[in-house]
């Protein structure tokens, strides 16, 4: 086989394995989710490094961290806050009916009887109360940080109704001649502004906390994400962290999972972080630097983006698409605005899918173009191959020519495939971490665009499609091998979608697109004829 042959059909091979090893680490990280760790109380962590030895708390706190004791609680109408002794964030319970769906399960997981989260729900729970929580004080002062641990916060009111208006809670520590009051300002959106104020100027580390987990999917970022001054980001997963790591000049810390996020900032001046990856959690637990009174912000809650935004413009680089977030970030913006100009998040991915396959038509024309191309040229390229199968060279030079003479290039329809590959990739992420389409429905069906399809009835359209798209694509394959097993690829996909929770909004994309392919190729394949007729 010639050389171009050769690259065509290992371009092929290689494109098969991505897909295969896609499908593999999908499959493995479903069934085999990597453990998380789970904080062990302060006698049974390692000691931290010496250059932050004031971010672990002593022994003598282990009692007190077990299980604290609701020292306020805020009831709201979409959410419930509550207070521990030690003046932190126990707990978040959102009450919004869109987070309280309960998520599809798929044949796979209902076979396997794998639970799912959320189950049942009356309201739901952020955080792990296990974990590092929100709004902790850790003092550099060893006996002032043991006294600390082991003295509860006394509260102006214990409990609090909260409207349309935000309500302040005034939590104080004694610790000898040392007092620490901490002025909470919670608003109905779940933003807060903190004031701490002290009566002597010690130093002092204030945790947003450990990630949240109400959905924890292992195919999204989970972890911490801190935001510098010069706009690069940190995005800190789990093992990403060995010692201790400083962090000067940070815009905002946040620790996220797939929809929610706790997040603390500072709008007047920059913070100091630091990440003390000697904890054990379920993500670095990052801490804000302080000295004396101090002011911040924060926010607890879903991930929405105009939330966001207009809470404070640079959080909205919370809502992490990994490696593609630079193209990722605009395509969501462009979905958005299909969604205020239709009133769907299902209609605004069609349309968004079209959009999408109009700027790609020169490159999806040029490639079908080049695949019409050399499907044509078949007959004498597999002359060519006959005839001087024993001469390696001169069937590469014959071959050579003949693509020079029809104007063919044997990769031509492949590389706006390639091209294609971040694209999709890039929406997904979009359709795939946006909370805005939790809980969002379509048609009469679908009741959940993040959820899979209940009735698995786009899987099968994608696939049906999908195959239909491929009988009318022109091919070349040498190997028939080879062709057997993209020839099965619609039915591979059709499956792999039923048995997998991807969300209904992707493969309404994927089932558009293929829809789209087929009236593309069915025009180039008119073209094509009307083009022959004008020759003969």
């Amino acid at each position: 086989m010639q050389q171009q042959d050769q690259n065509v059909f290992s371009f092929s091979k290689i494109l098969l394995a991505g897909v295969l090893t896609l499908v593999f680490l999908s499959v493995y990280t479903y069934f085999f989710p990597q453990q998380q760790k789970i904080e062990t109380t302060p006698s049974q962590q390692a000691q931290v490094s010496k250059s932050a030895p004031s971010l672990q708390p002593n022994s003598a706190s282990a009692q007190m961290s077990s299980d604290q004791e609701v020292l306020a609680r805020v009831e709201a109408k979409d959410f419930t806050l509550e207070i521990d002794t030690l003046g932190r964030i126990k707990q978040v319970y959102l009450k919004e009916k869109k987070f309280l769906t309960n998520p599809q399960k798929s044949i796979f997981a209902k076979f396997f009887n794998h639970k799912q989260e959320h189950e049942a729900l009356d309201a739901l729970a952020l955080f792990d109360p296990s974990m590092i929580r929100p709004l902790e004080i850790r003092f550099v002062d060893k006996t002032l940080n043991q006294m600390a641990f082991n003295t509860p916060y006394q509260v102006n009111q214990s409990t609090f109704k909260m409207d349309d208006q935000p309500i302040q809670i005034e939590l104080t520590q004694k610790l000898g001649d040392f007092v620490v009051t901490k002025i909470l300002t919670l608003k109905p959106d779940l933003s807060y502004v903190l004031e701490i104020k002290t009566s002597a100027n010690k130093e002092y580390f204030l945790t947003n906390g450990a990630r949240p987990v109400a959905d924890s999917d292992h195919y999204a970022f989970l972890g911490t994400i801190i935001a510098k001054k010069d706009g690069k980001l940190e995005n800190l997963e789990e093992g990403d962290v060995e010692g201790v790591e400083k962090y000067g000049d940070s815009i905002f810390v946040a620790s996220a999972d797939r929809y929610f996020a706790s997040v603390i900032f500072d709008r007047e001046k920059n913070l100091n972080v630091v990440v003390d990856g000697n904890i054990k959690a379920k993500n670095p637990i990052a801490f804000a630097q302080f000295q004396g009174d101090a002011k911040l912000e924060g926010y607890i809650g879903a991930k929405n983006y105009q939330d966001l935004k207009a809470l404070y413009a640079p959080l909205t680089d919370v809502v992490e698409y990994g490696l593609i977030t630079f193209f990722a970030k605009p395509l969501f913006l462009l979905l958005e605005m299909l969604y205020e100009f239709c009133g769907n998040w299902g209609w605004a991915i069609v349309l968004l899918t079209i959009i999408v396959r109009l700027v790609l038509f020169p490159l999806s024309y040029k490639g079908m173009m080049g695949m019409q191309k050399l499907k044509d040229l078949a007959p004498e390229m597999k002359e060519i191959q006959a005839k001087y199968k024993n001469d390696p060279q001169k069937m590469q030079k014959h071959m050579m020519d003949l693509y020079r003479k029809h104007g063919a290039n044997p990769l031509g329809g492949c590389l706006p495939l390639l091209l294609q590959i971040p694209v999709f990739f890039a929406i997904y992420k979009v359709l795939y971490c946006a909370v805005e389409l939790k809980s969002a429905p379509w048609a009469l069906w679908i009741i959940d665009l993040s959820a899979i399809d209940p009735y698995y009835v786009l899987p099968v359209v994608m696939g049906v499609t999908m195959y239909i798209s491929q009988i009318l694509t022109p091919s070349n394959f040498t190997d028939p091998m080879q062709e057997k097993v993209f020839k099965m690829l619609p039915l591979f996909f059709t499956i792999f979608f039923i048995i997998f929770p991807f969300p209904a909004g992707l493969v309404l994309y994927w089932s558009v697109n293929n829809i789209i392919s087929i009236f593309q190729q069915i025009l180039i394949n008119r073209i094509v004829e009307n083009q022959k007729k004008a020759k003969q």
